[in-house]
């Protein structure tokens, strides 16, 4: 039986991106939903002023590589390097308040008791 296993960093598109980008590394089953483990490319893209995530299910994030700044509702905004993590619970929401457009800002997301598949994202989906 073959593991899912890889690099985060491997394959990263070079240069400025239109949207952020989304690759869902793995997916599993759990009797309180999925978990879904992505990698998020950010190349200068933030959530757009007065939008907010709302999710049903509880998120992990990690900022592997880059600089980011992320705001939860009420709060001031968090900056955030290589190695910050945040768990955000499902229901409070959140913002990706800046990305550093310098340079690209990989993301580890793991998405905890997400009931339904993902459709296809892009901006302001998902984070």
């Amino acid at each position: 039986m073959s593991v899912p296993a890889g690099n985060l960093l491997a394959g990263l598109p070079p240069g400025v991106l239109p949207d952020e980008l989304f690759t869902t590394l793995t997916e599993s089953a759990a009797s309180s939903g999925t978990v879904r483990i992505e990698r998020i490319l950010s190349t200068g893209q933030a959530s757009p002023d007065g939008f907010w995530y709302d999710q049903d299910w509880d998120e992990f994030v990690l900022v592997v590589q880059g600089a980011a700044r992320l705001q939860l509702e009420g709060e001031a905004e968090r900056a955030l390097g290589p190695g910050d993590w945040l768990m955000v619970p499902a229901r409070r929401r959140h913002r990706v308040a800046w990305t550093d457009p310098a340079a690209p800002t990989v993301w580890l997301a793991v998405h905890i008791g997400e009931q339904k598949p993902p459709q296809a994202r892009g901006q302001g989906e998902d984070a």
